[in-house]
């Protein structure tokens, strides 16, 4: 299927005050997009910590106490956003949760996103590139494999927020096949934002193909790990004929702080369109990237 509609989350972070009321939360906001006829929709990194507002005070405070206790809803989570991918036989891209996992070195905990197909499967992708933030302060350590996925409406790939900013994961994808990268992202500074903004552009412009981005928004003062959350939803394109001149394909509002609201922001994309431009462009930017290697030792 070259035609999808892509659906990608300004998502409030917010604290709830029961399992319930989070997943009425999601659920509308999954079914809002379907009734758009989204068939691929992404959700922001770390959206799930809003899930650490369901303990005691003295575990949603705790940058390490939040990523013991989540892992008793990492299950459900998954679940959640599983049954709703095969309901409304969609693509969900359900931002990231951090997932402890075990190996001969250990435990560690990573950043874990997962996409959701409509016949029940559940695939994942780490980030691999971590922040200072992650690092330093909260204990998150980086995955092992960079990975393409096959769905009904194309291949994809995902790169997490800061791994938007390297371009050789991108490459890599679209080599293997993706058309479309997925970039669910989590940053407080309007600095931040833009930095991920531009990676997921620059993405698009080398690599001939469609970048989106989804961004937590709003404040969580309640949380250590995603206090202020600034950004705007937005999916990206070729800069070439046929594509917008600025290569914005559509993009929402800019929500930083408590100033705007988050939503959808809705794309129709012709995947079929890629391999013309990449053929017939002003410029080939898939096709000329090996020259560089000409030139740089």
């Amino acid at each position: 299927m070259s035609l999808v509609r892509v659906a990608t989350c300004a998502y409030e972070v917010g604290f709830v005050n029961s399992w319930q009321q989070w997943l009425q939360k999601v659920t509308g906001r999954i079914e809002d997009a379907v009734q758009q006829q989204a068939n691929v929709l992404l959700l922001p990194e770390y959206f799930s910590m809003e899930l650490a507002s369901l303990f005691e005070a003295s575990v949603y405070q705790s940058l390490s106490q939040q990523l013991v206790e989540l892992q008793t809803l990492h299950d459900d989570f998954v679940q959640v956003f599983q049954s709703l991918a095969q309901q409304h036989q969609v693509v969900i891209c359900a931002g990231t949760f951090p997932v402890r996992v075990e190996s001969e070195a250990g435990s560690r905990y990573v950043n874990r996103s997962y996409l959701l197909l409509p016949d029940g499967s559940v695939e994942f992708q780490d980030k691999l590139q971590m922040t200072r933030f992650e690092n330093e302060q909260w204990g998150i350590a980086s995955g092992d494999e960079l990975k393409v996925f096959d769905t009904p409406f194309g291949k994809l790939g995902i790169n997490i927020c800061y791994d938007s900013e390297f371009p050789l994961f991108a490459r890599q994808q679209v080599e293997q096949g993706a058309d479309l990268i997925l970039v669910p992202s989590c940053t407080d500074t309007l600095a931040g934002y833009h930095r991920v903004q531009l990676g997921c552009r620059a993405r698009a412009l080398e690599n001939q193909c469609f970048v989106a981005q989804s961004p937590t928004v709003g404040l969580a003062e309640w949380s250590p790990a995603i206090d202020e959350n600034t950004g705007v939803a937005g999916v990206f394109a070729p800069v070439d004929y046929g594509f917008p001149d600025d290569g914005i394909v559509a993009q929402g509002e800019m929500v930083q702080g408590e100033a705007g609201k988050g939503g959808w922001v809705y794309a129709d994309l012709d995947l079929a369109e890629l391999a013309r431009v990449r053929t017939e462009g002003q410029v080939f930017n898939y096709r000329d990237w090996d020259k560089q290697l000409e030139f740089v030792k």
